[in-house]
């Protein structure tokens, strides 16, 4: 009974709770309380899901980290176990090749003294050629006026010329007992000045006037213009109207005409002076206080006019030229809008020379010179095309010297060079000690030339046995020159009147290179043409002994 009414009990609680649960169904009570749970459940499992998210991104990150470093320590290894290999295989190789050497050694242990001997050589070869080297780039740097043709102007390193005099402890200037050299006295150009005596001397009775008289001169100079004006009366004919005048001096052709004077004094101040047809005009026009402004052009032209004018006396110096038994010759380089042309000079010993503008060297600057048709000697410095022309040579022997001094400063070893300058040296003074037109002995002369060829012998020795240097041959060079024109080195000694020197035409080139050099580069080749026909007449003038200002005012005309 007691089971029945529990089990009773037990259905009628269900029946309720059921009966609860159903009007919750009805009512939707149930519904939003399941779906609550619902949400709570959701809730929980979107934070267990975003939980696990992030512990997955985690682990994800995780596995990356240790992927990197896994990989960072696999490339370490990596790294690592490559060295070793290059290092294994590194010293494999050397094993390898100590091991080849040592056979190769071994295998070449009987031709080891040939090698030795073929590196010894290789090196000494090497030596060699670097003091060829530095030998070249030495006497590059030693080349000078002294040495070689080099002019002195163009030397970099000027050398100090030593002081071989002795110092005696006296003052500098005249001696006691010296013969003086006063100025000399100019004639007055205006009346004597007295001085009066100090007033103190008038003053005293016992001052008494003697018949010494001190004389003292100050000389200057004063620059006047001088202006001539000509007047012509104009006459008119009423029957035919023509109007007639006196004619005009020879040369008074405009308003403003200026004679041979002031044309000279700017010609001589541009071209033998050297300097700017600026610095010529501007200095005139101080010298007039303003009254003369020369224009530029007028001085431009003033070498054509001369030029033009002495072509007779140019011709007739041509011809003496000619002429002449001896002649110098020689060029040198000239500019004419930055590009190189040339500048012949022809010289006698006598001091007569010409100066030829041509547009090149060789056989086509020889053309209309002298030198084209000249029958007699020529002294030069061995041109080449100079032996094409003449009857006989006779090599400049300064620059024999000067490339003799270069030989000896870049071959000390050698003792040829030596002897032959000395040599020379002897020659030239042995000639330079004998009177005007005197000839050498014959006797003397042979000695002379068989010390020459006894020289030219051991020179030959000499570089037999040890070759000139690849970097400096001028040394053999000079010997191969010296014993194929020995005749024209010697000829000197033969005839009295051959120079041993080519000095004349070297000194008449350095008043051309001085214009050069003040005028850069001339704008056309005729004013260079024009310069030298001047320069050849300016030269002549002053061997003649003539006053050149005055000479040339005449030739310029309306003096």
């Amino acid at each position: 009974m007691n089971n029945s009414f529990e089990h009773i009990t037990a259905l009628q609680y269900r029946l309720k709770a059921a009966q609860t649960e159903l009007q919750s169904f009805i009512t939707g009570d149930k519904y939003v309380q399941m779906e609550n749970e619902q949400k709570k459940i959701i809730l929980s499992y979107e934070r267990y899901i975003k939980k696990l998210k992030q512990e997955l991104a985690q682990a994800r990150q995780e596995i990356i980290r240790n992927r990197n470093q896994w990989f960072e320590v696999f490339e370490d290894l990596e790294k690592e176990i490559r060295k070793i290999e290059e290092e294994s295989a590194k010293e494999l190789h050397a094993m390898e090749e100590r091991a080849l050497r040592a056979e190769r050694q071994r295998d070449e242990a009987q031709v080891k003294v040939t090698e030795q001997r073929h590196k010894i050589y290789e090196l000494e070869t090497r030596l060699e050629e670097e003091k060829g080297k530095n030998l070249k780039l030495t006497a590059q740097l030693n080349h000078d006026y002294e040495n070689s043709s080099m002019p002195s102007s163009m030397t970099i390193k000027k050398k100090k010329i030593a002081n071989s005099r002795e110092k005696t402890g006296r003052k500098p200037g005249g001696q006691p007992g010296h013969a003086t050299h006063p100025r000399k006295r100019q004639e007055p150009t205006q009346a004597p000045i007295l001085l009066e005596p100090p007033q103190e001397v008038l003053d005293d009775p016992d001052f008494r006037k003697t018949s010494k008289t001190i004389v003292k001169q100050v000389v200057g100079i004063q620059v006047s213009l001088v202006v001539k004006e000509y007047h012509a009366d104009v006459y008119y004919n009423s029957k035919t109207g023509e109007r007639v005048h006196a004619a005009f001096p020879e040369g008074v052709v405009d308003d403003v005409n200026y004679d041979g004077s002031i044309k000279a004094f700017l010609f001589l101040l541009n071209n033998d002076c050297c300097t700017s047809i600026d610095k010529s005009r501007k200095f005139l026009s101080d010298l007039t206080y303003g009254k003369l402004n020369i224009s530029k052009g007028m001085i431009n032209k003033l070498s054509k006019e001369f030029a033009k004018k002495t072509e007779a006396e140019q011709k007739e110096l041509f011809q003496r030229l000619l002429m002449a038994p001896v002649m110098h010759t020689d060029c040198t380089t000239a500019r004419e809008n930055g590009e190189n042309v040339c500048v012949f000079v022809c010289a006698t010993p006598n001091g007569e020379a010409m100066y030829f503008a041509r547009p090149k060297k060789g056989h086509e600057g020889v053309k209309g010179t002298p030198v084209e048709d000249y029958a007699g000697i020529l002294v030069h410095d061995h041109d080449i095309t100079f032996y094409s022309y003449g009857s006989n040579h006779q090599e400049c022997l300064s620059h024999i010297l000067r490339y003799l001094l270069d030989s000896i400063e870049n071959e000390p070893e050698r003792e040829w060079n030596k002897e032959m300058h000395s040599l020379i040296r002897e020659m030239i003074h042995y000639r330079n000690g004998l009177p005007d037109g005197g000839k050498c002995d014959d006797l003397k002369v042979e000695e002379f030339e068989k010390r020459y060829q006894e020289i030219l012998l051991k020179a030959k020795d000499e570089y037999e046995y040890e070759p000139p240097s690849k970097y400096y041959k001028d040394g053999y060079n000079l010997f191969a020159r010296m014993d194929k024109y020995k005749e024209n080195h010697l000829l000197f000694l033969h005839d009295p009147r051959v120079p041993s020197s080519n000095n004349e035409s070297e000194r008449r080139l350095r008043s051309y290179k001085r214009k050069q050099k003040q005028a850069i580069s001339f704008r056309s080749f005729e004013s260079i043409d024009y310069l030298c026909q001047c320069m050849s007449m300016l030269v002549e003038m002053r061997e003649k002994g003539e006053n050149v200002y005055d000479r040339v005012s005449q030739i310029f005309g309306m003096r």
